[in-house]
């Protein structure tokens, strides 16, 4: 099983890049093949998962070892492929995806390619609690306590909140966007001001 390949980006199209090593090239399909634009004509390290059938053996390219351990993960859920989970991690940053799994949220799940219902609860039983290996660079503190929230509590946030309540947003409403904005990391006036933001949208 190869770990990873380094060479030279040689091409870039849709679904593949072509990486030169030592002349020759090895077809890596890829999650976003574009985010590696800036990058082509130079020397670059993939990630790479082999994945063999009866009648063809392909190679997947991750930018990083996250995105590769959890594309591998994904593989172990039932009604999910290499192309299925490919365009997971095309359509979700890795930190979304680990967060929706953990917060049972079937309905953010759902919006990815080829994801209905049974495959969004299927991988929620799956992987709900075993992605610690993927996780570290994302949230490092998720799997810390299970008795805890799953972010950390917030000065910054929790006196945005209180500000968005003193300009005439209901208890109901501030709550709505807690989540959300709790996933940022950010100043108390940038809290407030993505807070407005976000009561515009709703509105």
């Amino acid at each position: 099983m190869y770990e990873y390949i380094k060479g030279e980006i040689a091409y870039i199209s849709t679904e593949y890049i072509v990486l030169d090593h030592q002349g020759i090239g090895y077809q890596l399909f890829m999650p976003n093949p574009f985010v590696m634009s800036q990058k082509q004509g130079q020397s670059a390290q993939i990630f790479i998962y082999q994945h063999v059938r009866e009648d063809q053996i392909s190679l997947f390219g991750f930018p990083s070892m996250e995105e590769k351990l959890l594309f591998m993960k994904l593989l172990n859920v039932s009604g999910i492929g290499p192309k299925g989970a490919l365009a997971i991690l095309a359509s979700g940053a890795p930190e979304q995806v680990i967060q929706a799994i953990e917060d049972e949220n079937e309905t953010f799940l759902t919006k990815f390619p080829g994801v209905g219902k049974k495959t969004a609860r299927q991988m929620i039983l799956d992987l709900k609690g075993k992605l610690q290996d993927v996780v570290p660079d994302y949230f490092p503190n998720l799997f810390a306590d299970p008795d805890r929230n799953t972010f950390t509590d917030k000065k910054e946030l929790e006196e945005a909140l209180l500000a968005l309540k003193a300009l005439g947003y209901s208890e109901r409403e501030v709550k709505k966007l807690e989540p959300t904005l709790r996933k940022e990391t950010l100043t108390t006036d940038e809290y407030i001001k993505k807070g407005l933001q976000l009561m515009l949208k709703l509105s």
